[in-house]
């Protein structure tokens, strides 16, 4: 069996909304949805989180859940001068301290809270949408390039719950480079 490394991080929110709030223009101002900030979301294999806008599309299943390291969003309010930022308004499901994420691209790994676990599969980078210039500060879109978390795939059912939990990776994580942007794409030059 492979060794495991084991981090304890916080789950700081849990966002679930049943549909997008950014659509469209920027300047016609983000939909007014309900959007639930909740103590415990419930995760379904292949489907993603319970009562998400991602929850059991076709063109998501790979993809359904967000992962975000609050650290980002810090490193990118004192990059631009602002801030604080409410994390919320990434539009992130799982908000995450003390987690590196960019590692976990490609790998399976495993949320640990209140007692329950979730197997994830870490897909692609979660790419900031333009709305984060409007939503957060000018600036934040280009910033948060590289930082905007992970797209995960639900690998196993269980619930995810706010407060105190455990990642397990295959991986060896730094948790103080929560904050630091990835390089989306290897350069070829030397």
């Amino acid at each position: 069996m492979a060794e495991k490394f084991r981090y304890d991080v916080e789950i700081l929110h849990l966002l679930v909304s049943p549909a997008h709030a950014y659509f469209g223009r920027a300047r016609d101002g983000a939909a007014d949805v309900q959007t639930t900030d909740a103590d415990e979301a419930e995760v379904v294999a292949g489907k993603g989180i319970v009562g998400d806008r991602f929850y059991g599309k076709a063109a998501h299943m790979d993809a359904a859940v967000t992962l975000f390291a609050v650290e980002s969003l810090e490193a990118i309010a004192a990059e631009l001068g602002a801030g604080p930022f409410n994390p919320l308004l990434t539009r992130r499901n799982v908000i995450l301290r003390g987690a590196q994420l960019p590692p976990l691209l490609g790998q399976d790994f495993t949320l640990e809270s209140g007692g329950s676990r979730v197997d994830f599969h870490g897909g692609r980078h979660a790419q900031p949408c333009a709305w984060m210039n409007e939503m957060l500060a000018p600036g934040a879109h280009p910033a948060m390039r590289g930082r905007g978390g992970i797209r995960c795939r639900a690998v196993t059912g269980g619930f995810l719950h706010r407060g105190p939990a455990v990642l397990v990776s295959p991986v060896p994580l730094d948790p103080a480079k929560a904050g630091a942007a990835s390089l989306l794409r290897p350069t070829r030059l030397p």
